[in-house]
């Protein structure tokens, strides 16, 4: 993302008329013009001095106009500007936060109820798409493996992370194998390998398949194949999507073609996946806005996102897209908290301490 150029570059009144058409233009969907800001400018400024310095603003960047006659739109540019340095700073409703907090407390129990339940909140609240990323199991620290015998010489492998995150996987082994050998199997990795994210557990068993006790103990062999094909590193993460109709609501999707692009482009999970993993890494709430990525050029769209995780560990993400004009001020403080909210919620249904 290249930064913007910061607001003292500009003069108050720049700043200033800036701002009012990235406000009107967020609550309107039409380019603004310089008689719009006029009527409601508290400067007293006329229409031929807000036209010229909606001039200079364009030829610095920071808005564009789509047609001649037209008024302007922020650029990608002027939305960074507004976001990081002119937008009057919100906190979210008390009454948004006590729901968030109720419903997560409530949810039942695993984390995917609890990706599932916080997509569903953010898209009601944001009226946006949601997106929540889960990690990667290979990423994931082991608390308990389970196998479960099925049909014939099949077998069911259940992985449990330590913060409460699931991943099954079935199996055909080279023979049937009794209750009693599935549970010894289970018990013996569940013990020694469990404290170990699933990528270390996997090097684990490969550096244990060339030593001899390994050939020789039968039960040790099958632990060691099982474990190895079943704890599979490569599994990537899931994505939790909500609210796609909502945007259907937007006159910037009233095109058909435009409407074809945002399906296509959620069909794409690899490639929002990249883009989340992307942001995940840095503290705060990060804003995405049309040119920063491929994802968002393309339909110009913004994503606002942020990390949750437990004890300082990065889990996954959460955030909302949609138009680039969406309401920066109410969404950020929207996925700061749920993304703080989701963290607490995992913390306590999965370690046993209280939400603080």
């Amino acid at each position: 993302m290249t930064p913007s150029p910061p607001a003292h570059q500009l003069s108050d009144r720049d700043c200033e008329i800036l701002k009012e058409v990235v406000v009107k233009y967020i609550l309107t969907a039409e380019p603004v013009s310089s008689r719009t800001v006029a009527k409601s400018s508290a400067h007293g400024l006329s229409a031929a001095t807000i036209r010229n310095t909606m001039a200079d603003l364009e030829e610095g960047g920071y808005l564009y106009q789509p047609h001649t006659s037209a008024g302007r739109v922020p650029t990608h540019q002027g939305y960074h500007l507004f976001i990081d340095e002119l937008m009057d700073s919100q906190n979210l409703p008390i009454q948004q936060r006590r729901f968030i907090d109720e419903n997560l407390s409530e949810a039942s129990e695993g984390a995917g109820n609890l990706m599932s339940l916080t997509a569903q909140m953010l898209s009601e609240l944001s009226h946006q798409v949601s997106v929540v990323l889960t990690p990667a199991i290979g990423e994931t620290v082991l608390k308990a493996v389970d196998f479960v015998a099925l049909s014939g010489r099949k077998v069911l492998c259940v992985v449990v992370s330590s913060t409460g995150f699931v991943d099954n996987k079935i199996l055909e082994t080279e023979e049937p194998l009794s209750r009693e050998d599935l549970t010894f199997i289970s018990n013996y990795l569940t013990e020694n390998f469990a404290g170990m994210t699933v990528s270390e557990v996997r090097e684990q068993l490969l550096l244990m398949m060339a030593e001899e006790r390994a050939q020789v103990d039968r039960l040790l062999s099958l632990s060691i194949d099982l474990a190895r094909r079943g704890l599979d590193p490569t599994s990537g993460p899931e994505l939790f999507f909500e609210g796609a109709a909502e945007l259907l609501n937007y006159p910037e999707l009233e095109d058909i073609t435009r409407v074809r692009q945002l399906f296509d482009t959620f069909s794409r999970k690899a490639q929002l996946v990249k883009l989340l993993n992307q942001y995940m890494s840095g503290d705060g709430v990060r804003v995405v806005i049309g040119d920063d990525s491929d994802v968002t050029s393309e339909l110009d769209f913004s994503l606002v996102t942020t990390s949750y995780g437990i004890s300082g560990r990065r889990l996954g993400s959460v955030g909302v897209f949609g138009p680039s004009r969406m309401e920066y001020g109410r969404m950020i403080p929207l996925v700061d908290y749920l993304g703080e909210s989701l963290s607490r919620a995992l913390a306590h249904s999965f370690s046993g301490r209280p939400q603080d």
